[in-house]
């Protein structure tokens, strides 16, 4: 079977974290008024910056996005996303921490919501995030 051509899509490489309190909830958040797709739910994470590890752009996404603050080696790669969006395709590495110093606050006018795994299904997600779903439930 021959795999469909990108296209020339642009790819895009995109970190996410499962962060996980000590009652085993997810930490998600909503994407703020005047975003793409604005009001969806999902991981905390951002753009891999040039010269920056994976795991780099999360502990500084989460403490920009957050204000919290973690360390590489307290980050557990589970699986990834790649989705084909029109204008690009996105690849994105998902992350749990379970580790992490300080109290999740939105510094980005994001809301914010521990969830249990199985309850992640009743806010709506990107299409690349709601496939991440199974992997935490399977993990928590």
């Amino acid at each position: 079977m021959k795999a469909e051509p990108s296209k020339g899509k642009r790819l895009l490489l995109v970190v996410a974290c499962a962060l996980v309190d000590a009652d085993g909830r997810v930490l998600i958040a909503q994407r703020p008024e005047g975003k793409q797709l604005a009001g969806m739910w999902e991981f905390p994470g951002g753009k891999v910056e040039p010269g920056e590890t994976p795991e780099e752009c999360l502990v500084r996404e989460l403490h920009e996005e957050l204000g919290i603050e973690t360390k590489t080696a307290c980050l557990a790669p589970l699986t990834f996303a790649s989705h084909s969006y029109d204008d690009f395709h996105l690849l994105m590495p998902l992350y749990v921490c379970r580790r992490f110093w300080g109290t999740p606050e939105p510094k980005e006018a994001q809301a914010l919501k521990w969830v249990r795994p199985r309850q992640m299904r009743d806010y709506p997600m990107p299409p690349a995030d709601a496939p991440l779903i199974p992997f935490l439930i399977d993990l928590l």
